[in-house]
């Protein structure tokens, strides 16, 4: 969203504390503070001696708001006696949000030259001029008049044509055995219908057979083979002698090595 015409407004800044803050001291304890800087204006805390890693601030500085700039450079440094300072870490400051909803007191990340973590900046920003949404009671809906009654133009209604539109009772007759009897005859409904039952032969189905229409097949039924007696009975056949004759020796003996004597002679 947009935000225009800031120019010359007041954002009120707190610097609160540091928190995880990159160590810069062997031997004794670092002593930071933190330097502000939005556009040309430029703002120093006190030093936080002995504050380590955790130093405690508690300073309040009023910006005046340039048209355009959206962010607040924030450094902060190890102060030394003898030697330059160290610097510990910078961020910067997005000032969107508190112009939208007028306070913001979140963390902000430190990194160091190289883009490493350093530490953890606390600030409370306030914008009193902030574009506060207007919050509107739920509005009822618009009062409407209630119809005016029409006044018809006959003084009673004219009577329908029973001709034009006959009743739906007679424009379909159910059938008689549709609904269970009611004590009320139906004969009448269908006078040029013959009666149901003259419709159908009283006769059963399938209809029993005529003899003399279907003569009835003999007993038993002429079969197309010759009858049993056409083979000979099995009596007619000699039966085969028991206990069977004994074979015949070959004519021929074994084969033998050498023809004549046994053991051949030397």
């Amino acid at each position: 969203m947009s935000i225009s015409g800031i120019q010359g407004q007041v954002l009120e800044v707190t610097v609160v504390e540091c928190q995880k803050l990159k160590d810069t001291e062997w031997l004794s304890r670092q002593d930071p503070y933190v330097c502000l800087e939005y556009g040309s204006t430029k703002f120093r805390t006190r030093t936080c001696t002995d504050g380590g890693k955790h130093p405690v601030f508690q300073e309040k500085f009023v910006f005046t708001l340039i048209e355009g700039l959206r962010e607040i450079n924030v450094v902060v440094w190890n102060s030394n006696t003898l030697t330059y300072d160290d610097f510990i870490g910078s961020g910067k400051i997005q000032i969107q949000d508190v112009l939208l909803r007028g306070y913001d007191d979140r963390p902000w990340p430190l990194q160091t030259k190289t883009g490493r973590f350093a530490g953890e900046i606390k600030l409370i920003l306030h914008y009193a001029n902030a574009n506060k949404p207007t919050s509107y009671a739920p509005s009822a809906p618009p009062y409407a008049a209630p119809p005016t009654p029409q006044v018809s133009l006959y003084s009673t209604p004219p009577p329908a044509s029973r001709s034009a539109y006959p009743p739906p009772a007679t424009a379909y007759l159910p059938p008689s055995n549709a609904y269970p009897s009611s004590g009320y005859s139906t004969a009448s409904l269908h006078p040029f219908y013959p009666p149901i039952t003259a419709a159908y032969s009283p006769y059963s189905y399938p209809p029993p057979l005529d003899p003399s229409v279907y003569p009835p097949p003999p007993y038993p039924p002429p079969s197309a083979y010759p009858p049993p007696s056409a083979y000979p009975p099995p009596s007619a056949y000699p039966a085969p002698p028991y206990p069977p004759p004994p074979r015949h020796p070959p004519p021929y003996g074994p084969p033998g090595a050498y023809p004549g004597m046994y053991p051949p002679p030397y």
